[in-house]
């Protein structure tokens, strides 16, 4: 309940620091730089350098990797049909196939499923959302800011990107199984610190009411997967499909209703891919996937 409280009070704050012009100009890129240069490469050095990989745990990490694939595709398809602009297709993609798994699933798995949830949640974060997202995520972004996309210049945004920087380091740390100093990782933590309050912040700046019916459309395409065809796909495949029953299954279903990852939406914003769209499809989705996971968790009990 903090945490959600937490995100509410700062999403008002960035809201009412935009209404009442406290910034000047686009103050949100301004934060959203700090958080993909200082704040985000300090969470991927401290937390995916000692994730521990673990086969028993392997639908949790896997569900969002699927999501995407099928995320993509399925609004590469919608983006033909109704003829949507490149750059609203690309932030559905980012922000409707990735779930917010660290900041609003981790609250919700431990307060349901105890310290089992917590840990499945990270598995499911650092493996999963996080690294899609570090990875297909800004490859996503790169290739639909371009003019003309090349292989080459996407190779050359996705490797300048800090975050898959770090991403890259920390798994090499990982795998050759080197940790930080305790200093180090001290200051990594203090680094990290600012990101919740700074990215919900953010998302705050961004937030606008706009009139044109073309943004309520694909708001309205992008909360339809990402709240409602993503949990009834996870549904399909994992208890269906492969009959997977229990905790762990229930968190894959619960982690695939919750709302978008306001990191994808804050990369898709620094690559100038609609920003309106992607602070609304946080905004509007992180509240209403709250009502949507909890009803879902007693419709499963």
């Amino acid at each position: 309940m903090q945490n959600i409280i937490f995100l509410v009070v700062c999403i008002s704050f960035g809201f009412f620091f935009k209404k009442y012009k406290i910034f000047k100009g686009d103050a949100y890129l301004v934060v959203s730089n700090i958080i993909l240069y200082i704040c985000l490469p300090a969470t991927t050095l401290l937390y995916t350098s000692e994730t521990k990989f673990s086969s028993t745990y392997a639908l949790p990490i896997l569900m969002p990797w699927v999501l995407y694939i099928l995320g993509f595709m399925f609004f590469k398809t919608v983006g033909k049909l109704i003829k949507m602009h490149k750059h609203s297709e690309g932030v559905l993609i980012m922000t409707g196939s990735i779930p917010s798994v660290s900041f609003v699933g981790f609250p919700i798995f431990e307060l349901f499923y105890g310290a089992e949830g917590l840990h499945i949640g990270v598995l499911m974060s650092q493996a999963g959302s996080f690294l899609v997202c570090a990875t297909l995520g800004v490859i996503t972004a790169s290739y639909y800011a371009a003019e003309k996309p090349s292989f080459k210049e996407i190779a050359i945004s996705v490797l300048k990107f800090p975050v898959f920087l770090a991403f890259l380091v920390a798994m090499l740390m990982n795998v050759s199984d080197i940790h930080f100093t305790p200093i180090l990782a001290e200051l990594l933590k203090k680094l990290a610190a600012p990101f919740s309050l700074l990215a919900m912040f953010s998302i705050g700046l961004q937030i606008e009411f706009p009139k044109k019916n073309t943004i309520f459309l694909n708001l309205s395409w992008g909360l339809f997967f990402k709240l409602i065809l993503s949990p009834l796909i996870i549904f399909v495949l994992f208890v269906i499909i492969l009959k997977q029953k229990g905790n762990v299954a229930e968190i894959c279903l619960l982690g695939a209703a919750l709302g978008p990852m306001n990191t994808a939406a804050i990369i898709a914003s620094k690559y100038g891919l609609n920003p309106p769209l992607a602070s609304a499809m946080v905004g509007t989705g992180i509240p209403i996937s709250l009502i949507g996971v909890i009803t879902l968790y007693f419709l499963i009990h």
